[in-house]
């Protein structure tokens, strides 16, 4: 957070800049009456020059913990060479990575091989330990693809007080990711965890869509291949249940699940009478979508990565599937400030283990808060504390 001190000169900096550029900008055009297209030239000019002043400040340097994901080429690439209508993805520089991978995850360590020379290109150092990383940045990215060694992997970093995104799932577990918020708060670091579907273009608008209003419910459905190394929904399914509750928002209270060797149905009530339900898809085709239901009337998300259609019209963007998160984490490191609660992720993980649970009770109604009390009690247990430090 900055200090006093800090905000005023950042401010008198800008406002002398500011007057500068302007009474330059004045005297040129005035110097170059009669001249239109000399006028424009030298506006341009100078109006550039001021850009790049104003981003040649020292970048937050971020580093990467295991790069087996590629998200984390990705969000690399978006933070060197941003898109010039996104200035909220400047001032960022990935300059370390520890390789990492899980060597009996084939998707893991064949990928680390593959992605490890294009971040070199980008000018990213490769390290031998997460220590030897974490002496060189300011914030990181935990990528490892897979949740299991998520919390071993992200104590050191907490305990450096590094600010860290860790990219789906947060952990294999539901008590991994409380203790990995139990963790967070002890050592006061800032951190966060997500799907890269929360900040989808189509889904985060769904809460103030037009045609929709007050959401009321919602149907999510994407795809929803099980892993053994992992609960069934934590590992490919909670990209839809990010969905969900991006729309929905938390509170929810119960859960259901009904399954069949092509489909998962479940169904989420909300403690306000709201009802959200996941479509899991394992034959035929497969997208990632939803359809709200609202006070104004009813309305598709559209496709991943795109704008939500408004009046059966997509407004015209690029493809932003990794941008719009990749936005949020440069932005979180800025500010220090998540932009998904601590509670709420909690409840997400809390909802895929209820519905696990109504699972295996043969699809019997199954309390959030039950679950959550047994999980928080492991966890407490295991570290040998009375109670633990959660919002």
């Amino acid at each position: 957070m900055q200090t006093t001190v800090e905000h005023t000169v950042e401010h008198t900096v800008e406002h002398t800049v500011e007057h500068t550029v302007e009474h330059t900008v004045k005297h040129t055009v005035e110097h170059t009456a009669g001249c239109k297209q000399l006028q424009w030239y030298w506006l341009c000019a100078i109006l550039s020059m001021y850009s790049a002043w104003a981003q040649a400040g020292d970048p937050i340097r971020v580093g990467i913990v295991s790069i087996d994901n590629y998200q984390g080429l990705a969000f690399t690439e978006l933070f060197h060479n941003p898109p010039a209508d996104n200035p909220a993805l400047r001032g960022l520089k990935v300059v370390a990575a520890w390789p990492g991978g899980s060597p009996d995850l084939e998707e893991s360590y064949t990928n680390v091989p593959r992605w490890k020379p294009l971040l070199q290109k980008q000018g990213v150092r490769m390290e031998d330990t997460i220590d030897a990383v974490l002496a060189q940045v300011d914030a990181v990215m935990l990528m490892t693809v897979d949740g299991r060694p998520h919390l071993a992997q992200v104590r050191p970093v907490l305990k450096a007080g590094k600010p860290v995104y860790i990219g789906r799932p947060m952990a294999a577990s539901l008590d991994d990711v409380i203790e990995i918020f139990h963790l967070a708060r002890r050592y006061k670091t800032p951190i966060f965890s997500c799907s890269q579907h929360r900040f989808s273009p189509g889904i985060a608008q769904m809460r103030s869509h037009p045609e929709v209003g007050k959401v009321t419910g919602c149907l999510v459905y994407g795809g929803c291949p099980t892993e053994p190394h992992h609960p069934d929904f934590f590992y490919h399914a909670i990209h839809s249940f990010e969905s969900l509750y991006t729309i929905m928002g938390a509170g929810a209270v119960s859960v259901t699940r009904a399954r069949t060797a092509e489909t998962e149905l479940v169904t989420g009530v909300w403690r306000d009478g709201r009802i959200g339900t996941y479509r899991g898809i394992r034959q035929g085709t497969v997208q990632y979508s939803a359809l709200v239901f609202g006070s104004k009337g009813i309305a598709p998300a559209g496709q991943y990565g795109y704008p939500a259609p408004v009046n059966g019209v997509v407004p015209k963007s690029r493809y932003k599937g990794y941008e719009g998160v990749a936005t949020e984490i440069a932005r979180f490191y800025k500010s220090r400030r998540p932009p998904v609660t601590a509670s709420e992720t909690i409840e997400l993980f809390a909802f895929m283990e209820a519905a696990h649970e109504s699972g295996r009770r043969g699809g019997a109604p199954v309390g959030i808060s039950e679950v959550m009390a047994r999980a928080q009690d492991r966890v407490a247990r295991r570290l040998g504390v009375p109670r633990l430090d959660l919002p």
